[in-house]
């Protein structure tokens, strides 16, 4: 049962009709992991702290850096050398001290995400790397846990759930071949602030759909921005009968 302080506090959402105070008692209820607390992870985290997420996972082996602090928002000044999760998590702290946040300030290997995601609802995808990313496909699919990912570059970006036990492919059926696709980083090709901004908090909007019940997720699909021009395109995304990630798995 919520209190009265967070009855004043979620107020503006639970004020949606789909979303309601039971709405908001499955958000207190939720555990979400994030991996990567950038330029995706930081406005993500943000957010889903900001509504009530009851329990928030950060995961990140990198450094908060000066070139970050452009686009990385739960990072500042005097935070440059600390590590990002922990950093995020006294940013977290500070916007809503009644999320419970667990640090792993490490960069996750493959062998520790199966026993990580236990008393895990949904995974946001935030990391910017091909590995990495495969790994956390494979994982969630064993776990039937919702991936939520997004990748931003220059002035693009994309996003998808993935969610291949209940509909729709997964990341390898997107990217059937690792290696096959070359990686794109900001630290070469360069980034607005805001694409990432936008990005992550799309992010944010999925897990939260997916968390309360509310709207319609983007599950079998694939978001595609160029905020350059404010395009923005919707692919179909169908698992693939022949992915090796989730090509096992009855289909209905």
């Amino acid at each position: 049962m919520l209190s009265d302080e967070q009855l004043l506090r979620y107020n503006r959402q639970i004020l949606l009709h789909e979303f309601d105070v039971a709405g908001q008692e499955r958000l207190q209820q939720s555990s979400v992991l994030i991996v990567g607390l950038g330029g995706l992870g930081c406005p993500a985290a943000l957010y889903l702290a900001a509504a009530g997420v009851g329990r928030l996972v950060l995961a990140d082996g990198d450094d908060v850096e000066l070139s970050n602090l452009q686009r990385q928002i739960a990072h500042g000044q005097s935070d440059i050398g600390s590590n990002k999760a922990a950093s995020a998590a006294v940013s977290i702290a500070a916007l809503n001290p009644q999320v419970s946040v667990e640090v792993m300030p490490h960069r996750l290997e493959p062998a520790e995400l199966p026993g990580l995601l236990a008393g895990i609802d949904l995974v946001l995808d935030a990391t910017d790397n091909y590995p990495a990313r495969y790994a956390l496909n494979r994982a969630c699919i064993a776990a039937a846990i919702p991936l939520v990912s997004a990748a931003a570059v220059r002035s693009e970006g994309q996003l998808a759930l993935f969610d291949p036990v209940r509909g729709g492919g997964c990341y390898r059926c997107l990217y059937p071949v690792e290696g096959s696709t070359t990686a794109l980083s900001c630290s070469d090709s360069g980034v607005l602030a805001p694409v990432v901004g936008v990005l992550g908090s799309l992010q944010a909007m999925e897990a939260l759909k997916v968390l309360s019940g509310f709207g319609e997720p983007l599950r079998g699909q694939l978001l595609l921005l160029d905020l350059r021009c404010m395009e923005i395109r919707r692919l179909d995304l169908p698992a693939r009968a022949d992915c090796v990630d989730c090509g096992h798995l009855s289909r209905a």
